[in-house]
């Protein structure tokens, strides 16, 4: 989502240049403790693809990422070209959440803990779940 949804955006305010630098970094340290923690510390055992927990959670982290596409989708398409000014977004999880984009990324990465059942994948989680919490709010607001 960090690469692909900056590249669809049609119009809007440009991103601060130590914003971008603080989210790539931020990406790529996520990314490698997550890949580290699954590639070197953790240990599943035989079957575990078949355990529900890893089924729950992955089916949890599809939904959310459908989710979140949707949303992002519908948050794109708001205005047509030269509209300005606010909309509410309407369809899809906007119809039960006003920040369905952030409900679907909070669930996904809830979703990849609950498959890894890894410490880091649960911070992550955590993180996932106080930060855009917080973003979700302030555009309830």
């Amino acid at each position: 989502r960090a690469l692909i949804f900056p590249l669809l955006i049609r119009e809007g305010k440009p991103t601060p240049f130590f914003t971008f630098v603080l989210a790539l970094l931020f990406c790529v340290f996520n990314g490698y403790l997550q890949g580290r923690s699954l590639t070197t510390y953790a240990t599943y055992p035989a079957g575990w693809l078949g355990d529900s927990r890893f089924i729950i959670g992955f089916l949890g982290w599809l939904i959310g990422m459908a989710i979140n596409i949707h949303s992002d989708h519908i948050l794109r398409n708001l205005r047509k070209p030269g509209e300005t000014g606010y909309k509410i977004p309407r369809g899809g999880m906007f119809e039960y959440v006003s920040g369905a984009n952030f409900f679907g990324e909070i669930l996904e990465w809830f979703g990849f803990a609950l498959a890894c059942c890894t410490i880091e994948s649960l911070a992550f989680a955590l993180c996932s779940l106080f930060i855009l919490g917080s973003r979700a709010r302030q555009h309830h607001k």
